[in-house]
This record gives C-alpha cells, structure tokens and sequence, in this order.
C-alpha cells in the first residue's frame, strides 16, 4: 500500500471516531467548537512555526492560504448553523457529496479529467449519500439544507486550494500550519456567532476531557492526512476516498451501539456509498 492510501486509511480512522463522538453529543454542547478550541490550543503553535519555518513561501503559497482560510471559516460556519437545525446523520453526508464538486471544478479550472468511470463512481456514491442523508430527515430539517449546500461548496474550494498548497509544503508539520490558520479564524468566527446570538463565549455544556482531546486531535490531524494524499492523487477521490469513514461510523451506530431507528436503508445507503468507492477504486488502477 503506498503512502497515499496510508493517509487516507489513517484519516478515515479518525472521520470514524469524529463522527461517532458528534453522534454522541447533544446540540448544546456545540462540539465543533470544542474541537477547533483544542486544536488551536495543542497543535496549532507548533503547525504556525513549522508552517514559517519550514513552507518555502512565494506569493503563491500566501494566495492560496488566504482563499484556503476563507473557505474553512465558510466551511465551519456553515456547518455549525446546519448542526443548528438538523442532525449530524442528515447534514454530514450531504457535505461529503463535496467530491463531485471537486471534480467538476478540477475539470472546468485545470481541465484536469478523471475518467467516464471515475465519475459514474462517484455519482453512485454520492447518491449512497444523499439516500443516508434521507433517513434523518425530520420536519424542521429544511431550514439546514442551504447551510449543508455552503459546506459542501467551501469543501470543494478548499480542497482544490489545498492541493495547489502541496508544492510549498514539504513536511506534514508545514502541512498542520497551513491548515490551522484557517482553523484559528473558523474558532474566531464561531465564537464571535456564539456571543452574538446566545450571550455567551462558549457553548453552553462542555464535553468530557478525553472527548474533547480526541476531538481536537482528530479534526485537524485527519485533514492533514488528506493535504499528505493529495500529493499523489486527485483531490476528488482523495476526499471520495474519505467518506469510507461515513460507512464505518454509520454500521457501528447501527451493530454496536443499536442504533436501528431507519436501519434497513440505512445499509443500503451504506452499500451503496461502499459500492461507488470500489468502483473509483478500480477505475483508478
């Protein structure tokens, strides 16, 4: 297995454990918030002197860092006013259709073409994901479609931003800094929507420590192992590849923590999504 497919195999393992600790949390804890507090906190200082001290920098690189900056906060925010009015199991996989963006702006900026397979691949998992999105929907859940639809765009652009970013950054050190600019001003971001629309600078309950740690660990670490596979591989199926974690988290809900509300299209949304990545798999070989 090549570097490319460790990284992402070690991402996905922490999508799997992000995803199930959201699950886990109640709207009022807010734990993205939490997360992006201790990533800025614990790895943060040491990604922003590696990302001085180690990227080779050209206005290049500062170009793409800023548009990179400015989709996360977009990306965070919107993502955090979805979490506002609907689940994690219906505003999540939506956002993750992101790679049929990606591919569409790769194709139309950088004439940059996957293969008639690759594509069908990724529709049919992406529609894996639309149909796992179905099953959470609730009757107030449409007030967080356009927020979902936003986060799924600033996905696309970051990401392409992103790789154009690989060239300056040799080290995964450089790699954290580069991302964790764009994390400190989504926690700015955040908490400044936080006092202004409930009073306070934090959310209202706190999490476990231990929650909280893994947290803040795995969400940023886990993108730098994506930026890490991009290196290689086309951002679309790097972050395709990614939404193995979805599949994961989503069968563990459903075999040990017996969350069975919905299960059956469930699976299939499931098989579905599992199905689009083989396909992109072998398309890719």
């Amino acid at each position: 297995m090549n570097t490319a497919m460790l990284a992402i195999a070690g991402s996905v393992t922490m999508h799997v454990a992000w995803n199930l600790l959201v699950r886990q949390q109640g709207a009022k804890t807010r734990l993205l918030w939490w997360a992006l507090a201790t990533h800025c906190l614990i790895l943060a200082p040491w990604g922003f002197y590696a990302l001085v001290t180690q990227a080779h920098w050209t206005p290049q690189l500062a170009l793409v860092l800023l548009a990179s900056s400015l989709a996360n906060v977009a990306y965070f925010v919107a993502l955090d006013r979805a979490y506002h009015h609907a689940p994690v199991a219906l505003v999540y996989p939506m956002v993750r259709s992101s790679p049929l963006l990606i591919a569409i702006w790769s194709l139309l900026l950088f004439g940059e073409s996957l293969g008639v397979w690759a594509w069908l691949a990724m529709l049919l998992s992406v529609a894996g994901l639309l149909l796992l999105a179905s099953t959470a929907w609730r009757n107030d859940a449409r007030a967080a479609l356009p927020w979902a639809l936003a986060a799924a765009l600033a996905t696309s652009v970051y990401s392409l931003t992103d790789k154009a970013a690989t060239p300056f950054l040799p080290t995964l050190s450089s790699v954290l800094g580069f991302i964790s600019v764009g994390y400190a001003l989504s926690f700015i971001a955040i908490t400044v929507l936080l006092r202004r629309e409930h009073g306070r600078w934090r959310p209202e309950r706190r999490p476990p420590l231990l929650t909280m740690l893994i947290a803040g660990l795995c969400i940023g670490l886990a993108y730098v192992l994506v930026i890490h596979a991009m290196r290689s591989m086309p951002a679309a199926v790097v972050v395709a590849f990614t939404n193995a974690g979805i599949v994961i988290a989503g069968a563990l809900s459903i075999f040990m923590f017996h969350e069975r509300q919905h299960w059956k299209p469930r699976l299939l949304g499931m098989a579905i999504v599992m199905a689009g990545l083989i396909m992109l798999a072998i398309a890719r070989n």
